[in-house]
């Protein structure tokens, strides 16, 4: 008679098994991981790494030309701040060589050889899939490849597209309360701080960071140590194991990282000497910074070491007042002044470190919305609302070809007014629905709450926010919304309003009117500040080609001259729009 195991040993043989499991994969991603870095890894890191030299360096000169021609013509700061800027300029650029051609090689080779890697981890992890060995090999092979292209493709729209109307916004800027002033007698002092502080800084910062680093090392190898055995953190998920085992070991290069991080922060803390200078109006004070600054990077980072408080460092006083709100430059409130140099004192913010404190659970972060899929949804709404449009003949294929013409320009009815009706239309929904934060086309809700931790979400998520609860307010009627959208796409193209018979109604009285056409004109600065982050471009031009074959199919033969539309290729009458995004 077979004897029966007690409840007990069946559980622990349980997980006895899944154990091995999980050790046996990880070992098998690690080893299939490491050969297919060494194998595509120099592909994808050369073609990133020459692509973003290649930008660099290629536009060097242009980026030179906008920026001096910026600086001369804005009304935003003084002539003697300007000349300030002007002799600061060539170490800006030299600076702009130096870390955007490292900056490149590292990202490549970090890029190249550790996405391979993760893809392979990744595949293991993969639910409800029979042929995980397949995917262990072939995943982050040819996507590696291709996502250095789109990285370099994106950077190269950021450089040449972005920054010059971001130097077109400052240059157009004429109307300022009170520019940006600096006493020419403060000019030199500025000069000679910001050497000084590169000087003392750059070397002091440099060793601090090297000094802590083994200390670094073994407290987050500590860390993570006692994650695996206590199971928290990242190693509470089973799934997570293999990715969490991959950090243990690369938790060396995190360190280098931070190091590297050190270096770089020592030059521009020592830069903003000159700043203070500028706010303080002393020499003084501005070489007392130098000293300061060098103490607190020392405390804080003894702080999130858990070292022990305070620093062996003097820290001498350097602000004898707060800044005025009207000519101080102040590098931490522009973003509550809606992107202009703001007020408050503000010391500079520590090196970076990576927290060492117990990470949180992978089911206490899984249900924040991630930035990736609000970019898509954000195009998925641009996609439909333009087909919607284009059905309604309201926009036209020779919108969309004028668009492509003007090799992607910002402006008019396709760059900004096709954007802005949709993201109206996000807005007015969210209002129907009563939702507290903003619903995406797939229905999910994006609120303070789960929003993700995002730098470019902050840049127009609260104006965002603060739009739709105006628009909530004034109560539009059903003719004065239409009269709104046809504000945000045409703009003061009056004839193409006329044309568009939506049932609007202009308001009578002037102040709703003033009230509609300020929303208006806030809605589509808003999608112009959106057009310009970073991966935007490549997007909503494949929105664009999208509606364009979705425009040349509603089209009769014939109808539309075959061939291609000048700038894109060829996009005939006869191709389906499956077979458009196959082509994208």
């Amino acid at each position: 008679m077979a004897q029966v195991m007690p409840p007990e040993a069946v559980q622990s043989a349980k997980k006895g098994l899944w154990a091995t499991y999980v050790v046996f994969a990880f070992c098998c991603a690690l080893v299939f991981g490491f050969f297919k870095g060494l194998l595509i890894g120099p592909i994808a890191a050369l073609v990133l790494i020459i692509g973003n030299v290649g930008v660099i360096v290629g536009l060097l000169p242009a980026h030179v030309y906008w920026t001096v021609l910026t600086l001369v013509k804005t009304n935003l700061v003084s002539v003697a701040l300007k000349v300030v800027l002007l002799f600061t300029l060539p170490i800006v650029f030299m600076l702009w060589l130096a870390l955007g051609i490292v900056g490149s090689v590292l990202v490549g080779l970090g890029y190249g050889f550790v996405a391979p890697w993760m893809a392979t981890f990744d595949a293991f992890r993969l639910e409800g899939e029979r042929n995980k060995f397949v995917h262990c090999i072939v995943d982050g092979t040819w996507g590696t490849i291709k996502g250095s292209c789109t990285v370099t493709r994106d950077f190269a729209d950021f450089c040449y597209h972005s920054v010059p109307l971001y130097m077109k916004e400052l240059r157009a800027a004429t109307e300022v309360p009170q520019p940006h002033k600096i006493r020419f007698v403060d000019v030199p002092a500025c000069i000679l701080v910001a050497i000084t502080g590169v000087i003392v800084d750059l070397p002091l910062y440099t060793i601090i960071a090297v000094v802590k680093s083994p200390y670094m090392l073994f407290k987050g190898w500590q860390r993570l140590m006692h994650d695996l055995i206590s199971g928290e953190g990242p190693f509470r998920e089973t799934s997570c194991v293999p990715i969490a085992g991959l950090a243990i070991l690369f938790w060396p290069l995190v360190v280098v990282a931070c190091v590297a991080l050190a270096f770089l922060s020592g030059i521009f803390f020592g830069l903003y000497g000159a700043v203070i200078v500028y706010q303080e109006r002393s020499l003084r004070r501005g070489l007392a910074y130098v000293v300061a600054t060098v103490a607190e990077f020392d405390e804080y980072t003894n702080d999130w070491l858990h070292l022990s408080e305070g620093t062996i460092f003097p820290r001498p006083q350097y602000r004898k007042r707060k800044a005025s709100n009207s000519s101080e430059l102040s590098i931490g409130s522009s973003l509550a002044k809606g992107g202009r140099v703001g007020s408050g004192p503000m010391e500079p913010p520590a090196l970076l470190v990576p927290s060492l404190a117990p990470s949180r659970s992978v089911r206490e972060v899984i249900h924040e919305v991630k930035m990736v899929q609000i970019w898509d949804e954000l195009m998925t709404g641009f996609e439909v609302g333009g087909k919607q449009l284009l059905d309604a003949e309201v926009i036209t294929l020779a919108d969309l070809s004028e668009w492509v013409k003007m090799k992607g320009s910002k402006g008019g009815i396709i760059g900004l007014g096709l954007p802005s009706y949709c993201l109206l239309d996000t807005l007015v929904e969210s209002i129907t629905v009563g939702a507290s934060g903003i619903v995406l086309s797939n229905g999910a809700e994006v609120n303070h709450q789960n929003r993700p931790q995002d730098r470019l979400l902050d840049w127009f998520f609260h104006p965002v926010m603060v739009l739709k609860e105006q628009i909530r307010v004034i109560n539009l009627e059903a003719g004065e919304l239409r009269f709104l959208e046809k504000l945000v796409i045409f703009g003061n193209n009056t004839q193409r309003m006329e044309s568009w018979n939506n049932g609007s109604v202009a308001p009578q009285d002037a102040m709703r009117n003033a009230q509609i056409q300020a929303i208006s004109r806030r809605l589509v600065g808003m999608t112009g500040s959106i057009s310009k982050f970073p991966t935007y471009r490549r997007r909503f031009e494949r929105v664009v080609k999208v509606l364009i074959a979705h425009s040349l199919e509603r089209e009769p033969p014939g109808a539309t001259e075959r061939g291609s539309i000048r700038g894109w290729g060829s996009l005939r009458v006869s191709k389906s729009t499956k077979a458009m995004h196959a082509e994208v």
